[in-house]
């Protein structure tokens, strides 16, 4: 394997562009000596809020512990049944089992990679008390028809919106469409900290209070402990450095569009590549750029560019609800086990340059024909 000359993902440049104003953001803090839940905090929480247009932001420690805390905001608990998809990060179901409820796996769309709506309401039982869909990748789920799904039979949707800060599903900005949002700023994300951090968004006012009071081990006031809560604050410095990237967050989501939309151009036409679909309804954003690779030639495709210095990721290798943990109860969802040997995330960050798209291009196109 030749030395990594392409990464799937570089920081650097973004980092270099504005260096002087996280140092200045990062000195500030130091200089106020005050760590956790400090000014940065507040105002981040204030600024995100105004730019999804939520009534309420609140700051934890990780994406995971988003999902976690907004479930138990919601009222989800032992022997509940949460909807949600295969096609995704562990995290999504282990929030759910944490609380002792129970994740329901429902195939996906093939198009999207997202949730397929069509398949939902089967799914539905007596015990379905909320459905979390995910915004894979950067592109919207189809919001409408499991919004009414939700509201027929009294549901709760928790956007799981990891991959997909600043994504849109008609105009409106995702995260925000659902009864809470779950945001992750863990660093290779469109939003991203310099270490863990995560977000919850609610136009809910019992929601957020419950999300503070459990983000502070269970209590509104300090010693007097209502619940058992956790230990997950968004730290003041990820916080600091999340308010220095949100200004320029719509421009970088372009510059990811663009990006990707160069890359279809590159990669049209080519056999046995199918370039990723983007919903005319939606913003994807473009997390991750991911082709499916027909006829079994995906792994063989990945290990030819890494030959050539060329990385990429599987995005994801095994469908959650066929790891050791769900697989005995596991329904067969053939579309997501079949996208999941098709799937590869190539390189794509903001400042990805021309010559990179086009050497990673011609390198797919050279194996594949």
């Amino acid at each position: 394997m030749n030395e990594l000359k392409i990464p799937v993902l570089d920081l650097k440049p973004e980092i270099n562009e504005h260096l002087n104003e996280y140092m200045k953001a990062i000195e500030e803090v130091l200089r106020s000596a005050q760590f956790i839940m400090g000014p940065n905090v507040k105002a981040f929480e204030e600024e995100v809020a105004s730019y999804l247009g939520v009534k309420h932001a609140i700051g934890v420690n990780s994406g995971t512990d988003a999902l976690v805390i907004a479930l138990r905001a919601a009222g989800i608990g032992e022997n509940d049944e949460v909807i949600t998809t295969p096609f995704t990060f562990f995290a999504t179901a282990e929030s759910i089992t944490a609380l002792g409820a129970t994740p329901v796996f429902v195939d996906i769309d093939e198009r999207t990679f997202n949730i397929n709506p069509d398949l939902i309401k089967q799914a539905i039982t007596k015990r379905t008390k909320a459905i979390i869909p995910v915004h894979l990748y950067g592109q919207a789920a189809d919001m409408d028809p499991i919004m009414e799904l939700a509201d027929a039979y009294g549901l709760k949707v928790i956007e799981d919106t990891a991959q997909a800060f600043g994504g849109e599903y008609k105009s409106r900005k995702l995260g925000t469409i659902g009864y809470v949002g779950c945001f992750s700023f863990f660093p290779s994300k469109t939003l991203g900290a310099f270490g863990d951090g995560g977000l919850i968004a609610t136009n809910d006012d019992e929601v957020a209070e419950t999300a503070k009071m459990l983000r502070v081990h269970g209590s509104k006031k300090k010693y007097y402990n209502e619940t058992v809560g956790y230990n997950s604050r968004l730290d003041e410095i990820q916080a600091a450095i999340l308010r220095v990237k949100l200004p320029y967050i719509d421009e970088a989501n372009e510059a990811r569009r663009k990006a990707a939309h160069r890359y279809n151009d590159l990669l049209k036409d080519i056999p046995g590549i199918i370039t990723p679909f983007e919903d005319a309804r939606s913003k994807h954003v473009y997390h991750q750029y991911t082709i499916r690779v027909l006829d079994g030639k995906r792994d063989r495709l990945q290990q030819n560019l890494a030959d050539r210095g060329i990385g990429t990721m599987v995005y994801y290798p095994v469908p959650v609800h066929r790891l050791p943990l769900y697989k005995e109860s596991a329904p067969v969802l053939p579309v997501a086990e079949r996208l999941s040997g098709e799937v590869l995330s190539l390189p794509i960050w903001p400042g990805i340059g021309e010559e990179i798209k086009r050497e990673v291009a011609e390198a797919v196109k050279k194996f594949m024909r």
